[in-house]
C-alpha cells in the first residue's frame, strides 16, 4: 500500500491523559484456554505462575481467567473507548504472555496507524514557526563567511 491509501491522523493524547495523573486506559483483560489443550500449556504456567503479579501490579485492570472447551487459547483485551483486541497466544511461553500482557496494558486502545506530523496544535501560530534568526536583528545583516586579512 502507498502512503496515501494507509489511514492517518495527528499526534494525540487519549482524553489529555498524562496532564493529570496517567490513567491506563486497559479496562478488563479476559483469559481464555483449555485446561487439557497442549496448545494452552504456557498459558496454564501463566496463570499459576504470573497472573497474580500482573493483577497486584494493575489494579485498575480487571483480570477474568475462564477454562473453556477451546482450541486456541487467547487475551481478550477491552478498553475504555470500548475498542476490542484479541491477541492468540497459542503455543507461547509464560514470559512471552507476561510481556505481551505488559505490551496491551501500555497501549491506548486506538488502532496503530500512521502519523501525519510529530507535533500539532490547536491554536498554531500566525507568525510562523521559530528559527534561531527570528528575533535577530537587520541591521547586523546577512550572515558571511569570515574574510581572511590580506597579507
Amino acid at each position: 500500500m502507498t502512503a496515501r491509501a494507509t489511514p492517518s491522523r495527528f499526534l494525540k493524547s487519549v482524553l489529555q491523559n498524562g496532564v493529570g495523573r496517567y490513567v491506563c486506559q486497559l479496562k478488563r483483560v479476559s483469559i481464555i484456554f483449555s485446561k487439557n489443550a497442549q496448545s494452552s500449556l504456557g498459558v496454564r504456567d501463566f496463570i499459576e505462575e504470573g497472573v497474580v503479579d500482573y493483577a497486584k501490579k494493575n489494579p485498575g485492570t480487571v483480570v477474568y481467567v475462564s477454562p473453556q472447551s477451546c482450541r486456541i487459547p487467547k487475551i481478550v483485551a477491552e478498553y475504555l473507548n470500548g475498542n476490542v483486541r484479541e491477541e492468540i497466544i497459542t503455543s507461547k511461553t509464560s514470559p512471552q504472555i507476561s510481556e505481551l500482557l505488559t505490551k496491551l496494558t501500555d497501549q491506548s486502545g486506538l488502532d496503530i496507524i500512521r502519523i501525519r506530523k510529530p507535533f500539532y496544535t490547536n491554536n498554531p501560530s500566525i507568525q510562523g514557526q521559530w528559527h534561531p534568526f527570528t528575533n535577530r536583528p537587520l541591521s547586523i545583516g546577512p550572515i558571511r563567511p569570515q574574510k581572511e586579512s590580506a597579507e
